[in-house]
């Protein structure tokens, strides 16, 4: 659910990718073209017949979670023979009007398909769905599809919260190793005798939240006495704000730091103060979206990402074959549309072992990242969970059954909003 973004020119340089050749709001694919698979004969008949796709991006190359989707788009388009001709790209378009002009312009220029890439983008592309029900759209990381009654209308979203639990695992397994060789300091420890955790939000939205509870039943998994701070920098990317938030956690002794931010911001600024020794400790860092060892080589231990190429190579086969998508699709572990980045040489002995036996569970269904035994609110173990899935605004929906709440199942945008326990949330 992406809102607001900045372009900076020093990502490009942070995770090594090309320019697009594009400006914003431009026709043009990205890069250059992939090569064709051997697949490419079997759609051919789609290539070259006026039959476009239209992409609508939030942002461009330089921004962390559009390049993730940039990069799924082109490999998916290579491995089904989609000819780069065939794709329209839309970039860095606002959450306003500016979205339903981008979707009617690609209409115009013989887009079937249209896909947006940010939450804000939702209610332009459900208004363009309205008005041209031969066009299917798409609106990533939306939530209200299933209640619009538009057979033309979608929503997309990866299970991010499973990629988000076994980063927290990657997490415990540091703090364990911490704590075992004597390393952490007094300032890591609350009044309670708990390690501390920071975590970088963007926004208090289900997304967030879903995201952080997942990450912190990862890392109590493994390590029992933890206490996680989280604080919102009120935008999805903000280089300088995220560094802010990172130090300012940091300052507070916390000796992991996650995030649920698009930038490279934190991590840099945790790489910083290990230089400069500037508390006395050093924090590890815990990514999103990209892999953040580029930027912290020494202190980065993964980050929790989507593969998006999954749900495009689901989209584009739909396209391609005449086929109705599913109105909301998602995907987790069981499948590939989740992934943790490869793990930093600063990560606990034994962690890809521990990094694999999870992941075997949750494919197998052995564990479930909510199981509600595992937490409680109010220091009560719940037994009932409600939540707004039907993007109501109100909690109207049982989603603990069998004993674990059941995520991002009813529709494919996190809906777990709860407060447990062991979070302390600094909204100030």
């Amino acid at each position: 659910m992406k809102k607001t973004l900045k372009t900076l020119t020093s990502l490009m340089l942070a995770f090594g990718l090309a320019a697009c050749g594009a400006s914003s709001g431009g026709s043009a694919a990205p890069s250059e073209k992939p090569a064709q698979s051997a697949d490419a004969a079997a759609t051919a008949e789609a290539q070259g017949s006026g039959k476009k796709i239209g992409i609508i991006l939030v942002g461009d190359e330089n921004e962390g979670y559009t390049y993730a989707h940039m990069l799924g788009i082109k490999n998916a388009a290579s491995k089904l023979g989609i000819a780069d001709s065939d794709i329209i790209w839309k970039y860095t378009i606002g959450e306003d009007q500016t979205c339903y002009d981008a979707a009617v312009d690609l209409i115009e220029n013989g887009a079937t398909l249209v896909i947006s890439n940010s939450y804000g983008h939702q209610s332009f592309m459900q208004m363009a769905a309205t008005e041209y029900p031969d066009v299917t759209f798409v609106a990533d990381t939306g939530d209200n599809a299933w209640t619009t009654g538009l057979d033309n209308f979608k929503n997309a979203f990866t299970s991010v919260y499973e990629s988000r639990y076994v980063s927290g695992v990657v997490a415990g397994m540091k703090i364990a190793e911490l704590a075992e060789k004597g390393e952490l300091v007094d300032a890591n420890f609350d009044a309670n005798g708990n390690v501390k955790v920071g975590y970088v939000g963007a926004y208090p939205y289900a997304e967030v939240v879903s995201g952080y509870t997942a990450f912190y039943l990862g890392i109590k998994s493994v390590y029992e006495k933890v206490t996680m701070y989280v604080e919102y920098t009120n935008s999805w990317f903000d280089l300088t704000g995220e560094a802010t938030v990172g130090d300012d956690l940091m300052s507070q002794g916390c000796v992991i730091i996650g995030q649920h931010a698009d930038s490279t911001g934190a991590p840099s600024q945790l790489q910083k103060n290990m230089e400069d020794n500037k508390y006395g400790f050093t924090a590890y860092s815990v990514g999103y979206n990209v892999s953040m060892l580029d930027v912290a080589p020494d202190i980065a231990l993964t980050s929790a990402s989507n593969v998006w190429e999954v749900f495009y190579e689901y989209a584009f086969n739909c396209w391609l074959n005449g086929e109705n998508m599913k109105t909301d699709w998602t995907g987790g572990y069981n499948e590939g549309a989740v992934e943790i980045t490869p793990l930093g040489s600063a990560v606990a002995e034994g962690t890809e072992a521990a990094v694999n036996d999870v992941i075997a569970k949750i494919k197998s269904g052995e564990l479930h990242v909510f199981d509600a035994s595992t937490f409680t609110i109010g220091g009560e173990t719940p037994t009932s969970m409600m939540a707004d899935v039907d993007a109501d605004f109100q909690d109207d929906t049982e989603c603990l059954i069998d004993g674990y709440f059941h995520e991002s199942e009813f529709r494919s945008a996190p809906y777990f909003a709860a407060r447990i326990d062991g979070i302390v949330e600094e909204t100030e």
